[in-house]
Formats: structure tokens, C-alpha cells, sequence
């Protein structure tokens, strides 16, 4: 199956809500846990536990675990471990970008079936070029899985770059566009990431025909019924993502505040 199709049937059964695993230290704290590896194991990996039967596809931010070294890196291949037997889809936040054989080795560090850190989908991000991204976005349709390229993400530091012009267009448009004409010929494998924190989108995504991770619901501000105002149509083909709101109040409350998100 292709990831378009993967992601198709898990949504169509469980929803469409994408949990970020964001274990940072005030979360850890929350979880009445020490900033360690042991803490980031307990959280990351409780998280999975409690909600991985009922969401549909899991966020972790790499960041998170690369901050303690080697051990951190474990940790987060287990938690990739842990989202497959659960049946639920990876969604592995990592924006890498680079060029040429550099962009290659995270492909296969990322889409390898033999690499412990063999995700459902990773992050990218396009400023080298959105070409550059092609040996990446090859090996992900080779091997049925999927990418999310940055294109008007969700903090307010990105909107100098994004909304910039380029022949005419945002360069958010641009990555949009780009990604539209190609995904036919890509197993529509290829999604962008558009935050819900805009009331604007500098961008039209009524044609877009890939998926859409929508980040920044709850604590950045942004909400389902704004999603649903601003993305219009394409709010179908959107993963609304939410991460301190479900997971910041410990383990005890994650069931409910994960119902609180439905799809848009």
C-alpha cells in the first residue's frame, strides 16, 4: 500500500487526530517525572501505551531524544517500535534538508525497513531547494511511506521567509505548488505542513491533493474550529496535530484530553 492509502484507512478507523510526543522537561515534569533518560523513556513510551490503540498516527519530535545523546536516540527507536505493534502510524519530526548523497542517508536512516529508526513519514524542510528533497521523496514512495515538506509553518519567526515572493508567488505557494504538480507521480506520498496559528495562509490550498499536518492547535493558539474556518475544503485532507494540550497534564489525563481533539 501506498502511505496515502495507509493513512487513508488508519484515519478512516480511528480518526484523524496526530499526537505530538514532545517530552520536553516541562512535560516531564507534568508526568511527575525527572529530566533524564529514564523520565524521557517513562513519558514517550506512556504515551504510546495509553493512546496508541485509539489515535491514528504519533508525532515525536527528534529534538527531544537527541538531547541525551546515544541513549535518547534508543529511546526513540523504541517509541517507533511501540507506534507499530500499536497499529498507528509515525509521523517522525526530524526537518532535515540537505542535498545530494547527504539527503540520501537520512532517506535511509528514516525509510529502510533494517534501520531501527524506519519511520511511517518524516519532516523535511525545502530551503535548499524543493529538488533537493528528491532522493528523499523517492525512497519514500519506494517504500510506501510518506513526507511532510515546511511550507507555512506555524511560528511567527517563519513569515519573513515564507511570505516572501518568489516568481509572483509566496515561497509557501511555491512549495505548494511544486509539491501539487508532482504528487500524481509520487503515489501523493508528499504532504506539506501548514500551522493552524494563521489567519491568513499566504497560500491557496484548495487544489492541494496530498495530506496536510496541521501543527500549533492548543498552545500556540490555534483551534479546530480555526482550521476548519481557514482551511475550508481542505480541511479533509487535514492531520490537526496537538501535543502539550493532550500530553501536558500527565499520564492519568491523557484520554480525556486527547477526546477533547477531533478532526476538523
Amino acid at each position: 500500500m501506498t502511505y496515502a492509502e495507509r493513512l487513508e484507512t488508519i484515519t478512516s478507523q480511528r480518526g484523524r487526530l496526530c499526537v505530538g510526543i514532545d517530552p520536553m522537561p516541562s512535560v516531564l515534569a507534568a508526568w511527575g517525572l525527572a529530566a533524564d533518560v529514564g523520565g524521557l523513556e517513562a513519558c514517550a513510551r506512556g504515551i504510546v501505551e495509553e493512546l496508541g490503540n485509539d489515535v491514528a498516527v504519533f508525532k515525536p519530535q527528534s529534538a527531544f531524544f537527541e538531547a541525551y545523546g546515544s541513549a535518547g536516540v534508543a529511546v526513540l527507536e523504541r517509541v517507533l517500535e511501540d507506534i507499530r505493534a500499536a497499529g498507528a502510524l509515525s509521523v517522525l519530526d526530524v526537518k532535515r534538508g540537505d542535498i545530494g548523497s547527504s539527503m540520501m542517508g537520512y532517506a535511509t536512516a528514516y525509510f529502510d525497513d533494517a534501520s531501527p529508526l524506519c519511520a511511517d513519514a518524516i519532516t523535511l524542510s525545502p530551503y535548499l531547494g524543493v529538488g533537493s528533497l528528491l532522493p528523499a521523496i523517492e525512497a519514500a514512495v519506494e517504500s510506501g511511506r510518506g513526507i511532510y515538506v515546511l511550507a507555512r509553518t506555524s511560528n511567527p519567526d517563519g513569515e519573513a521567509i515564507q511570505t516572501a515572493t518568489t516568481g509572483g508567488v509566496s515561497v509557501a505557494q511555491h512549495v505548494v505548488d511544486v509539491i501539487t504538480s508532482g504528487n500524481p507521480g509520487w503515489d501523493h506520498a508528499v504532504g506539506v505542513v501548514i500551522g493552524a496559528t494563521h489567519a491568513n495562509l499566504n497560500c491557496d490550498i484548495a487544489h492541494f491533493n496530498g495530506s496536510i499536518l496541521v501543527p500549533g492547535i492548543g498552545a500556540q493558539g490555534g483551534t479546530l474550529a480555526g482550521v476548519s474556518a481557514v482551511f475550508g475544503e481542505a480541511s479533509a485532507r487535514v492531520l490537526p496535530t496537538v501535543s502539550r494540550d493532550v500530553i501536558g497534564e500527565g499520564r492519568k489525563a491523557l484520554q480525556d484530553r486527547a477526546k477533547r481533539f477531533t478532526s476538523p
